[in-house]
This record gives structure tokens, C-alpha cells and sequence, in this order.
């Protein structure tokens, strides 16, 4: 063998090595069954949707049909139960226990506030906001359907049936009782920060290694990138819709994939900065420019309005409160809205506690209960009661001003058609346009981190496998609405399917938070 041959060999083989070096420290620490797992389903997923969507659909639709047919009223008493103990735990001495083992709060209050409500209010905060109350104003809810419609009374009761759907119970499992587990049992036990640790109480050691594992934590992490890739979709599609109507720019696949390309590399980055760096500024950011729009519409829009709508509908929300959570009068209307809602909320409640306990060391339970449960739900009513109160009001004033572009559910018609009719519409269209692609980033790097910890069992990921889940997100929402909306569509009705298996993981808490709760109230002398 020549001089030549021997260093062109050599070379090769250094290459094969570094390559084999990078894959090992991709796969370093990684679970490989949940990540085959969970990857190989949604890519399953999307292969079959590209092959043939109506096969797709029709497979997902009874899926659909079957899930919310049985577990739709165990899913209402599951997040009313959650609340309510929820609340209990920080009236007595439980709600003094400090959770995350240590003295001081590792994140600023303003930061943690902001970062909770931006993550898990996420994208649909902006385009819901203003279309779920002009969906119940056209069509008034089964509860409400004996109020004239067309009158104020009507819109008071549109906005309190999107409170419901966006209001305590929604907030409450996405983190309140199950990030109480997770604060106890990863940072006072040891034990790895992943969705089987919610069951360590119930099954031991038996769920922590083996099939049992893998599967509640593939099942957590399907559910969450599903229910994450549906608003990143939605969202290509949407400013896509916006961009064309304020810029003339064509509504093409090709914009679209442009807006997810800028989509995927902010929160992909701010991802891999970490929680104190991109996930936090991101954050922030979004808070400011939110708080800003709301003050804007208060002062410039219909302010009467939107007070007396605020307290009229969360005073018609806190009165029907217990009939609109367990209504089940009426399956068909409550699958494709509460059960949708709840399932949706489900799916991102394991991952979603996760991200709470990394977040929340620190604070004690009544802290982090009355956020979660308490003053981040009545921030988001106050935010419908803006985008959507608005809306209803150039509704009552000027009939079909709103209603008629919303035809056909379309989202993004309405929010263009509520900012239009304010001063200086055409900016403060865009500024929404660029609140909501935020909200997204912030959703979509909070996913990124979270899931990359389920990967790894640590609450410091390595940065190629939260670049990885990035990407992946961003690839399969691209592939799924090349097919158009209804790949979204489909999706959309898939997390709710994806959502059956993980109710079953978040029920222990139930029980296991207050009795975690008392046990470190013992142990802190309280």
C-alpha cells in the first residue's frame, strides 16, 4: 500500500470515527426506546397523512369519536378535581412548603411570571381570543341557547364559555398538583425528571426501568409534540393568511415554509440558550408587546365594553361555573369544543409540570398554585375579554363586521377583522401578527426544552437533542400543511386521541401531591 493510499485510508477512518464520536454524544444519556418510540409514531404519522389524508382523517376521526366518547366525562372530573384540591392545598399549612430544594427563588418574579404565562397561554391566545367568542356568539352553546341572540347578553355568555375553555380547570393540570410530584421527587429524591416519575409513587421502582416506562413516557412526549406541532402548522398557515391581506404577499406553500423556517430557527435557538437566556428574553418580550396591545385596545377601542364585559362575563363564568364543567347534555356540541379543549390541555399537562418544576424552585405551593390556577387564568380571561370582548362590540354595533369574514371558522379573518376596525389597524395587525408568531416561539421552545428532558431524565438537556426536537417539530407541521389544512386538521383531532393515555398518568397526582405536600410540611417543621 503507497504512502498515498495509507494517509487517504487513514483519513477515512478518523472521519468514520469523528462521525461515530458525534453520534454517540447525540445519543449520550438519551433513552432510545421512548425516542424511537415517540419519533417513529409521528413520523408514521405524517408519512400516512402525505400518503393518503382521507384514509388519514378517517382513521383519526373514529379514533376521535371513541376517545372522547369514553373519556370525555372522566377528562371533566379529572380537571375540576384538580383544581379544587389544588386550591385546598394552599389554604392550610401546605401551601408554606418550599419546593425545589432550595431557600430562594432561582428565577426573578417578573420572569417567572412572564415565562409560565407565555408558555402555556401559547399561540392559541391570540387567534382563539378572537374567534372562540364570536364562534359562541353566532351559535350560542347548548347552556345558553335560551338567551335572544344578537344582544349583550348573548356576547356576556360567548365570553364566559371561552373562560371555561381557557380559564381554571385549563390551567390548573398544566401543571398545579403534578408539579408538586415532580418538585419532591426530582429535586428532594433524585429521581429523573420524566412523566414515569408521576407513577413512582403508585408502581415503585417498577416503572422507573422497564416497558412500562418507556411506554408513559413516549405516550407524554407523542402527546406534547403533537399537540405543539398543530399551533406551529396553524400558525404558517395563518400569518401566511395575514401577510397576504396587509402586504399583498401570496398565500403559497412557499411563504408558508418560510414563515416556519424563521419559526423553527428562533425557538430552536432560544431553545438551546437555555431557560435563563432565550426562553426568558423571548418571554419577556412577548409580556411587553402583549401588555402594550391590551392597553392600546383599552384605551382606543371599546373600553365600556370591554369593562362591563369583563365583569359580566366572569360573573356569569364564576355563576354557571359547575353547570358548564360537567355539562354533558349535549356530546356532540361538547366533543369538538370542551372535550377538545380539555383533551388538547391533557396532552400537554406531564411535560408541561415538567417544565413548571424546572422553573419554579423556590417558590412554595401557594405561590405557584394561586399563579397556575388562580392569577394567570384571570389574566387570560381579561386578555379574551380584549381581543374577543372587542370583537363583539364592533359585532352589536355594526352586525356581520366580524361575523362575515369568520365564516367558515376562519381564524385569522377574525383577529385582522376586530384590529382593522381600530386606530391605526394596519399596525396594530402587524404587531399582532408579531405577538402571535412569539407566542408560538415561546411554546415551541419551552416544548423543546421539556422534551429533550424527557430524553435525557436531566433539567439540563445537551444542546443536539433540543436542536433535534426543534427541527423535528418544525418538519413535520411543513409536511403536514403541504397537504394543506386538513393534515392540521387532522393532527388537531389526533392529540386529542394522544391525550387518553397520559389522563391516565396525571389521575395518582390526585391523591399523591397532598400527600407529598403534607409529608415536606413535616419535614420544614410547618
Amino acid at each position: 500500500m503507497n504512502h498515498t493510499t495509507q494517509t487517504a485510508v487513514a483519513g477515512q477512518q478518523i472521519c468514520n470515527n469523528e462521525a461515530e464520536m458525534a453520534g454517540k454524544k447525540l445519543l449520550a444519556g438519551v433513552d432510545l426506546p421512548v425516542f424511537l418510540i415517540s419519533g417513529g409514531v409521528l413520523v408514521l404519522f405524517a408519512v400516512l397523512a402525505l400518503y393518503d389524508i382521507e384514509m388519514m382523517s378517517g382513521w383519526v376521526n373514529a379514533a376521535f369519536a371513541t376517545s372522547t366518547k369514553y373519556f370525555g366525562a372522566y377528562w371533566q372530573i379529572l380537571l375540576l378535581l384538580t383544581f379544587v384540591i389544588g386550591l385546598f392545598l394552599t389554604l392550610g399549612r401546605t401551601g408554606s412548603v418550599v419546593l425545589g430544594g432550595v431557600k430562594v427563588p432561582e428565577m426573578p418574579l417578573f420572569q417567572w411570571v412572564s415565562v409560565i404565562m407565555c408558555t402555556l397561554l401559547a399561540g392559541g391566545g391570540v387567534f382563539w381570543a378572537a374567534a372562540e367568542p364570536m364562534a359562541h356568539f353566532t351559535s350560542a352553546p347548548p347552556l345558553f341557547a335560551a338567551t335572544e341572540a344578537g344582544t349583550a347578553q348573548a356576547a356576556y355568555n360567548a365570553l364566559a364559555q371561552s373562560f371555561m375553555h381557557w380559564g381554571f380547570l385549563a390551567w390548573a393540570i398544566l401543571g398545579s398538583l403534578t408539579g408538586i410530584v415532580f418538585m419532591y421527587l426530582h429535586y428532594e429524591k433524585g429521581l429523573p425528571l420524566k412523566p414515569r416519575t408521576l407513577l413512582y409513587p403508585v408502581f415503585g421502582d417498577k416503572v422507573m426501568s422497564g416497558p412500562l416506562g418507556a411506554i408513559v413516557d413516549s405516550s407524554c412526549v407523542l402527546a406534547v409534540v403533537a399537540g405543539t406541532v398543530g399551533p406551529i402548522g396553524f400558525l404558517g398557515l395563518q400569518v401566511s393568511f395575514g401577510l397576504e391581506k396587509l402586504f399583498g404577499i401570496p398565500n403559497t406553500y412557499s411563504t408558508q415554509l418560510m414563515i416556519l423556517a424563521g419559526l423553527i430557527g428562533i425557538y430552536t435557538l432560544s431553545a438551546v440558550s437555555g431557560v435563563t437566556k432565550g426562553i426568558q428574553i423571548l418571554s419577556r418580550a412577548n409580556v411587553i408587546l402583549a401588555v402594550i396591545l391590551m392597553a392600546f385596545i383599552l384605551v382606543f377601542g371599546p373600553t365600556a365594553f370591554i369593562i362591563d364585559g369583563f365583569l359580566q362575563s366572569f360573573g356569569v363564568y364564576l355563576d354557571q361555573f359547575i353547570p358548564m364543567a360537567t355539562f354533558r347534555a349535549d356530546t356532540g356540541w361538547l366533543d369538538w369544543w370542551t372535550v377538545f379543549f380539555w383533551g388538547w390541555f391533557l396532552g400537554y399537562g406531564p411535560l408541561m409540570a415538567m417544565f413548571v418544576a424546572r422553573i419554579s424552585k423556590g417558590r412554595t405551593i401557594r405561590e405557584m398554585i394561586l399563579l397556575i390556577s388562580v392569577v394567570a387564568p384571570v389574566i387570560t380571561c381579561f386578555w379574551f375579554t380584549i381581543v374577543g370582548g372587542s370583537g363583539l362590540a364592533y359585532e352589536l354595533a355594526n352586525p356581520g363586521v366580524i361575523s362575515e369574514p369568520f365564516t367558515g371558522f376562519n381564524l385569522p379573518a377574525a383577529l385582522l377583522a376586530i384590529t382593522e376596525q381600530l386606530p391605526m389597524g394596519f399596525m396594530i395587525s402587524v404587531l399582532f401578527l408579531i405577538l402571535t408568531t412569539i407566542f408560538v416561539a415561546t411554546t415551541g421552545d419551552s416544548m423543546t426544552y421539556a422534551v429533550s428532558m424527557v430524553m435525557t431524565g436531566t433539567d439540563h438537556p445537551q444542546s443536539s437533542v433540543r436542536v433535534f426536537w426543534g427541527i423535528m417539530m418544525g418538519v413535520v407541521a411543513a409536511l403536514l400543511i403541504s397537504i394543506g389544512s386538513g393534515g392540521i386538521s387532522a393532527l388537531q383531532s389526533f392529540i386529542v386521541v394522544t391525550a387518553v393515555p397520559v389522563s391516565l398518568v396525571l389521575l395518582p397526582s390526585l391523591w399523591t401531591a397532598p400527600q407529598i405536600a403534607r409529608k415536606m410540611a413535616d419535614e420544614q417543621g410547618l
